[in-house]
């Protein structure tokens, strides 16, 4: 359900295949298949590409909290990037840091699908709930 709202509301979901394998309490895992469209010069993944599963997945656990709260935005994002993700799926786990009335606190951390010890990138950002 939480998926299909997703690439309802939000379409550059279709485009990058978005899935969500799982939500659970405040806890979400999303991935993005690897494609070589993903793969900038140097045969990394692109930036764009990672920020967005972690905004997605940040969006997926929202909802999965809270049920369908389309109009919920992203009103913060930051992002470290840690380490050369592999050309493989990316795979982010969310979780809900902090639930307010008009604001969700987030965090997520990013791997390739081949190595979930090593991060390849760590992101925080916060939701505008809706009131």
């Amino acid at each position: 359900m939480v998926e299909a709202l997703i690439r309802h509301g939000v379409p550059m979901a279709e485009d990058i295949d978005l899935k969500v394998d799982s939500i659970d309490g405040h806890h979400a895992r999303a991935r993005v298949p690897f494609s070589p469209r993903m793969v900038r010069p140097g045969g990394t993944l692109s930036g764009p590409i990672i920020m967005s599963l972690a905004d997605a997945a940040m969006y997926a656990v929202i909802l999965g909290a809270l049920g369908k709260v389309e109009m919920a935005v992203t009103s913060h994002l930051n992002i470290n990037f840690l380490a050369r993700p592999k050309p493989e799926d990316l795979i982010a786990e969310a979780r809900i840091i902090k639930l307010g009335r008009r604001q969700a606190v987030c965090e997520v951390t990013l791997f390739s699908a081949s190595d979930e010890e090593n991060p390849v990138a760590h992101v925080t950002g916060a939701y505008a709930l809706p009131l």
